[in-house]
């Protein structure tokens, strides 16, 4: 299995940016699908955006569409979520999480790896 490990969480204003990063470690990282996945204080934990093994198909939840990006670079081991014009909304708990397969996946049961979060928190 992969092992994942997240960073770049903070506070900011409103408005403001910030990118996430998660590094992975296992022979497995390149040839999985992986996500972003957020948990707000008293609600279930969302998706947030998914990437395929090879970059090809990306997704995004509607909240988070044209401010969120997803990337992912192989060679590093690492998957980043470029955040922009953050909203108080947007504050959770991010979870990268490494998918089952190669392909495209939304569903949190279809990731079996997690990493333990970074918090977000965005200031009005």
């Amino acid at each position: 299995q992969v092992q994942l490990v997240e960073s770049g969480g903070g506070l900011v204003q409103a408005g403001d940016s910030l990118r996430l990063t998660c590094t992975a470690s296992g022979r497995t990282f390149s040839s999985s699908a992986m996500g972003w996945f957020r948990q707000a204080p008293g609600k279930e934990r969302e998706f947030v955006s998914a990437i395929t093994w090879n970059g090809f198909r990306i997704g995004y939840a509607d909240s988070v569409k044209e401010r969120f990006f997803i990337s992912r670079d192989n060679a590093k081991n690492t998957v980043y979520l470029q955040m922009n014009s953050l909203k108080p909304e947007d504050t959770a708990v991010y979870y990268c999480a490494a998918a089952k397969g190669r392909y495209y996946y939304s569903d949190p049961d279809d990731f079996v790896s997690w990493g333990q979060g970074t918090r977000v928190t965005v200031s009005s």
